[in-house]
């Protein structure tokens, strides 16, 4: 790995202000789409650091693009994530590997004589909630990139590759009419019992899921009195399956058992997508894999491949744009599970910050290398063309 001292160093220089930026986001987390002092922070971090930044970016108040022109070359983008959960904070490490993603942009703004090319540095927002990945995919902010990269802290084991479940969420209005609960009942029509029979419906399907299928759901309306036969119920549901093109079959069953339900308790039913597209599953590059793999074992980093999908990110709708990376990098030594207030306690904590440092110089390694080396660059774009064309004959 060529320049590893330079690359050390220079991350070194930069990162008490990358900590400083991790820890300010923890000390005050922003929700989902609504991370504007998060965004207004780094992009002044970057404009100061000579990018050139759309702020906000893709009709997203949040959002930000900011270009380092450094001439003729690959284009290599650095992903951001900042926003963080409801009631926990940063449990998802948001602010520790947002940080990360920059700290490795500073680095090689400040090796610009090690490469020519352009640096993207693109700020996606909402990843919690609606993934503005989703959108920036669908728009076209990532075609033509050589690589999209940024690396997720995790409370486990570190791994060079991302693995993802699709996923797809809906919301389900099931209508019906009030009537007195007592005195009347069979003049109404009873809208929480159609919402329960619809979880009740979806129960029974479960055996014909198969084992990366995965279904979740809770009413979220279900009437205002007991005295009152409820005329409006509200179930919104997740479904997941291990690829994005299997998530329809999961679909389908899922709108069946909604119909079911509200044919049998003479109920309307309407339906309103949470994100109409969907989270894609992560779309494997073995090339870029194992390049991330030799850079870990430079660094030092223990790792394991073969990690099953659990979860889900709008970084997989990316992956089906261009190579994509997105290993995990892990900021503990005991394990801890993510989305817990532990869990953001320790993206504050030493290790955490030598992990911010290690994951920024694994960053710009692999920059460098996509820069650099045409080969690599070319690999990495035949097994992505590949791919999508073997997706499209199935």
């Amino acid at each position: 790995m060529e320049n590893i001292d330079l690359v050390r160093q220079t991350v070194e220089r930069f990162k008490p202000l990358a900590v400083k930026l991790s820890d300010e986001l923890a000390a005050a987390p922003e929700l989902s789409g609504e991370e504007y002092e998060a965004s207004r922070k780094i992009v002044g971090i970057l404009e100061k650091a000579g990018f050139a930044v759309e702020y906000p970016f893709d009709g997203l108040e949040t959002a930000f693009k900011a270009t380092l022109d450094n001439g003729v070359g690959a284009s290599v983008a650095l992903m951001v994530e900042y926003d963080a959960l409801p009631g926990i904070g940063h449990g998802c490490g948001h602010n520790l590997h947002g940080a990360m993603s920059v700290l490795a942009a500073l680095a090689l703004a400040d090796l610009k004589e090690l490469f020519t090319g352009k640096l993207y540095v693109i700020g996606t927002p909402d990843e919690e909630k609606k993934g503005s990945k989703i959108k920036m995919a669908s728009d076209g902010v990532f075609d033509g990139m050589d690589i999209a990269m940024m690396i997720h802290c995790s409370g486990g084991t570190s791994a060079p590759a991302g693995n993802f479940l699709s996923l797809k969420g809906c919301n389900f209005t099931f209508t019906g009419q009030t009537a007195h609960a007592a005195a009347c009942p069979w003049n109404g029509r009873n809208a929480l019992t159609a919402a329960r029979k619809f979880l009740d419906l979806l129960d029974a399907r479960r055996e014909s899921y198969t084992l990366d299928m995965r279904v979740s759901a809770i009413i979220e309306e279900g009437g205002k009195a007991p005295n009152v036969i409820p005329d409006k119920a509200v179930v919104k549901v997740e479904f997941r399956a291990q690829k994005a093109a299997e998530l329809k079959k999961i679909e389908d069953i899922v709108f069946k058992c909604a119909k079911g339900a509200s044919i049998a308790l003479e109920c309307d039913m309407s339906y309103e997508y949470d994100f109409p597209i969907g989270f894609f599953d992560f779309m494997p590059n073995d090339t870029i894999e194992n390049a991330v793999s030799g850079i870990f074992d430079d660094l030092g980093i223990s790792y394991k491949t073969g990690r099953p999908a659990t979860g889900s990110s709008d970084v997989g709708n990316v992956s089906y744009c261009c190579p994509a990376s997105h290993p995990s990098l892990a900021i503990v030594d005991e394990p801890v599970i993510g989305h817990t207030v532990e869990f953001a306690a320790a993206t504050q904590k030493p290790l955490a910050y030598e992990r911010l440092a290690t994951g920024a110089r694994a960053l710009a390694h692999l920059a460098l290398r996509t820069w650099n080396e045409a080969d690599f660059r070319n690999a990495m774009r035949s097994e992505f063309e590949n791919r999508k064309a073997n997706l499209a004959q199935n």
